[in-house]
């Protein structure tokens, strides 16, 4: 389960020049979100503050972001709108105030869907099921997602930095696996699976057994983070990563993300034999042969998702 906000220590407290290109940034995704500052009480947040990112935004900031069932399903329904959108490149992750995301409230996290009439049992392990769905629906969102850790990210937080494919840290960030530190197993939303991929398995063992709590500069040393940046560049910061992304067509990277993910689970001749086959499959993209003439020619690709 995610952890209690009241159970964290004391830490958690408190590029395109056209000007229709910019406007076009600076919309809501398809207006069901109207606003990244707090005013909407929906629990996620979208908006376009840049060229080919989508911020999906946790708002619950008065919680520190705490997660609970609305949240998770919403969560769920923004991916699926956002993984048909092409005019989305990158996702930038985040929270909204001064924390990423707490965890759970042990008593606040409501019922899973369609589990309403289900027993006890059922009813709790539908609970578990909800909320480790999401790292799986991280994983084949084709867009990647970049974690932009503005403070805090305990338990379920962890869970989903661990589950984004690039992490960057504000100064002020504090990672925990903090299921531990409430009586249950560390061992919870992927975090047995993720974090010894990330970090070495010597480090997770200990970050999981301990439940201790790592500053930023700790977690870059350790490679769970690839860049620390004052708490008010972290976003340039993400939307300069979301540009490195982006100068590469959208197929190849769609691919690459699949593929890297499934090359952590098989053997290494399985993960040569997929290599081999999305190699071929990327070739034949008009994209593919757009990348090769812009390298010839020493100028930028124009991608048409083709």
């Amino acid at each position: 389960m995610w952890v209690s906000c009241a159970e964290l220590p004391e830490w958690h407290r408190g590029r395109r020049d056209r000007a229709n290109d910019w406007l076009v940034a600076q919309e809501p995704v398809r207006g069901r979100h109207t606003s990244h500052k707090g005013a909407s009480m929906d629990p996620v947040l979208l908006d376009r503050p840049h060229p080919g990112v989508t911020r999906v935004t946790l708002n619950r900031p008065s919680k520190l972001n705490a997660i609970d069932s609305e949240m998770v399903q919403t969560l769920h329904e923004a991916l699926d709108e956002i993984a048909v959108d092409h005019e989305c490149r990158t996702i930038v992750l985040t929270g909204a105030g001064r924390g990423f995301c707490a965890g759970l409230n042990l008593t606040g996290y409501g019922l899973a869907p369609h589990t309403e009439d289900l027993g006890h049992v059922r009813q709790q392990l539908g609970v578990q099921k909800h909320i480790q769905s999401l790292i799986p629906h991280f994983r084949r969102t084709p867009q990647p997602i970049i974690a932009a850790v503005n403070g805090p990210a305990a338990g379920g937080g962890f869970a989903m930095v661990l589950g984004s494919d690039l992490r960057i840290a504000a100064s002020t960030a504090r990672f925990n696996a903090a299921f531990v530190r409430i009586g249950i197993s560390a061992c919870d939303i992927g975090t047995s699976w993720l974090l010894p991929r990330l970090v070495g398995v010597a480090r997770a063992q200990e970050l999981m057994l301990t439940g201790r709590i790592i500053d930023a500069q700790e977690a870059l040393r350790i490679g769970l983070v690839t860049e620390v940046v004052p708490d008010d560049a972290l976003m340039e910061a993400a939307f300069a990563k979301a540009d490195e992304i982006q100068r590469n067509s959208p197929f190849g990277i769609e691919m690459t993300k699949e593929t890297m993910w499934t090359a952590l689970e098989v053997p290494a001749h399985a993960a040569m034999d997929i290599e081999n086959r999305q190699q071929i499959v990327t070739s034949m993209a008009l994209d593919s042969a757009e990348a090769r003439q812009a390298f010839l020619e020493k100028r930028p690709p124009r991608f048409t998702n083709q």
